[in-house]
């Protein structure tokens, strides 16, 4: 009987351990609560049912505490439950990203809506012993994400703060004295829960799975939407990032939509960034991509 047989995207970075799959007997064994929801499927390989939340968020449990030294990760069932493979890979490219701007000693990292689950930043304390100062508007989730500092005994790794104005990305929350060699953000994709609740219904149906809406990575309203959805969360993010230019080495974000780029890399130039890159990465199922920038003389 096969094992690893839980497949990822072949696109994700070469130094992503995720790429070939994953041995399921090996992480029920690193945390056992994984075990009820494996079972044989027609193929007589073990596997999980991804449509069930509650199963996606035990493999992605297992999947930290077996590989990244995580002994503690809980937070709400109705928080986004983000998939370990796809965020590691973000924190891959931008060490490369980084390696080539010939950054070294202390990185700190500046992570925008860090959320209930803090993902990013346990990731990257784990694999590259990075600082991180994590921000979210949402008070509930920033609690939850202490906790799993706390536990996890990263308080001297990694700081919180609270957004009060839902309106601002940085303001707010940057002091003059802080300096970061890169921030990053993975934005609110959707205009609207009636969107998102669309693109749910859509990717159930390509997977064979009926009519039943369950968002399988779960997530609220602060974490899957925003007024204007990605494009205007986006834009706001680049011109609040020329109002701190001198203080981030590294701008970046995700970019679901391919058609955001170009309006993008139109936007930076009036507001005098000296170089954009984009970066292509696997992501799930799909292709999305890293856009990064700065304002600085590299």
């Amino acid at each position: 009987m096969k094992t690893k047989v839980i497949k990822t995207n072949p696109n994700f970075h070469s130094n992503n351990i995720h790429k070939s799959g994953y041995d399921i007997d090996a992480l029920s064994h690193s945390y056992p609560d994984l075990k009820q929801f494996v079972f044989e499927n027609k193929y007589q390989t073990k596997t999980i049912d991804f449509a069930n939340p509650k199963a996606v968020k035990a493999l992605n449990t297992a999947l930290l505490f077996a590989h990244y030294n995580i002994k503690f990760w809980e937070f709400p069932d109705n928080n986004l439950c983000p998939p370990v493979p796809g965020r590691v890979d973000y924190l891959h490219h931008l060490a490369d990203l980084l390696d080539q701007s010939h950054a070294h000693g202390s990185i700190d990292i500046l992570d925008i809506g860090t959320g209930a689950s803090c993902i990013y930043p346990m990731l990257g304390k784990a694999v590259y012993h990075w600082s991180f100062v994590g921000t979210d508007i949402d008070k509930k989730a920033l609690q939850y994400a202490q906790n799993i500092i706390s536990k996890n005994e990263l308080d001297n790794a990694i700081e919180l703060r609270h957004q009060m104005n839902s309106a601002n990305i940085l303001k707010g929350v940057l002091n003059e004295s802080d300096t970061f060699s890169a921030a990053i953000c993975n934005p609110p994709f959707y205009k609207s829960e009636t969107e998102a609740m669309g693109a749910t219904m859509r990717k159930l149906k390509g997977l064979n799975m009926g009519d039943t809406v369950v968002r399988n990575f779960s997530g609220t309203h602060n974490e899957l939407w925003y007024k204007g959805g990605e494009k205007a969360f986006v834009h706001n993010y680049l011109y609040e990032s020329s109002l701190y230019k001198n203080q981030c080495h590294w701008f970046t974000t995700l970019v679901s939509k391919k058609d955001l780029v170009k309006g993008m890399q139109v936007s930076l130039k009036k507001l005098g960034a000296t170089e954009v890159k984009v970066i292509n990465m696997g992501q799930g199922n799909k292709i999305s991509r890293i856009v990064a920038w700065t304002f600085l003389d590299i």
